[in-house]
């Protein structure tokens, strides 16, 4: 449990060192996009495990989310369901409107040896900004 935690201090604190790429500058920005809406899904450094999460959006897996990291989704209007990828149950479903931003907090919990069980929640505009600027966009897949 402590490598777990030392590790996620680590590397929230070698993230914060790295210069930001111009993709995540412009999600920072939080800008709404007109006839689609935003959906950031966030995974806090201060999360309970190390795994690495992988996460579906829909039918297609996007992507692996770590402690300090968050991603950028542009969608169509309606509900949109978020789920953990092979044995992780977690799942949330969010409906959206266009031209509005969404956040998502996600949380790791360890289910097993290695297995990560992604806890969901729609968060307040504040509380996701300031999780966001904490955090490393990930790369697109």
């Amino acid at each position: 449990m402590w490598r777990g935690f030392v590790l996620s201090i680590l590397v929230a604190g070698c993230a914060a060192q790295l210069p930001l790429t111009p993709e995540d500058i412009r999600a920072r920005k939080f800008e709404s996009v007109p006839d689609q809406a935003v959906i950031y899904l966030v995974r806090d450094s201060l999360d309970s495990s190390d795994v690495g999460a992988s996460i579906y959006l829909g039918e297609k897996l996007m992507i692996t989310t770590y402690p300090g990291t968050y991603f950028r989704w542009v969608v169509p209007a309606g509900a949109h369901r978020i789920v953990g990828a092979g044995a992780d149950p977690g799942r949330i479903t969010v409906d959206v409107q266009s031209g509005r931003i969404y956040f998502v907090q996600q949380q790791v919990t360890l289910g097993g040896r290695v297995i990560g069980i992604s806890n969901f929640e729609l968060v307040s505009e504040a509380n996701g900004r300031a999780a966001v600027l904490r955090s490393v966009l990930l790369a697109a897949p």
